[in-house]
């Protein structure tokens, strides 16, 4: 307890000792800051990437029957699965207890 107290009060020496780094007025309200603007020259290619608006173009994926296909089939089988498996695994812990 008695260091806790010796570091407190040493903390406090110098953090009142220093000139301030932070200034005295702080702005408590609510404030963001802007959105910084995406310019050229990331190496994107312009007409089919643009961020978020059309990333998930499902007009122009390669393979979208197969894609589409798999996809489903793996959301569908982990969805059936996973409870099976966690079934099975809670009667085998119950019975060899």
């Amino acid at each position: 307890m008695a260091t806790n107290n010796g570091l407190r009060s040493c903390g406090y020496k110098l953090l009142n000792s220093a000139p301030s780094v932070v200034p005295k007025s702080v702005n408590r309200g609510i404030h963001s800051t802007s959105v910084k603007k995406m310019g050229g020259g990331h190496g994107h290619d312009e007409p089919y990437y643009l961020h978020a608006k059309h990333m998930y173009n499902l007009d122009r994926m390669r393979f979208q029957k197969t894609t589409m296909t798999l996809d489903v089939f793996t959301a569908v089988s982990i969805g059936i699965g996973v409870p099976i498996y966690a079934v099975v695994f809670q009667q085998r812990k119950t019975a060899s207890g």
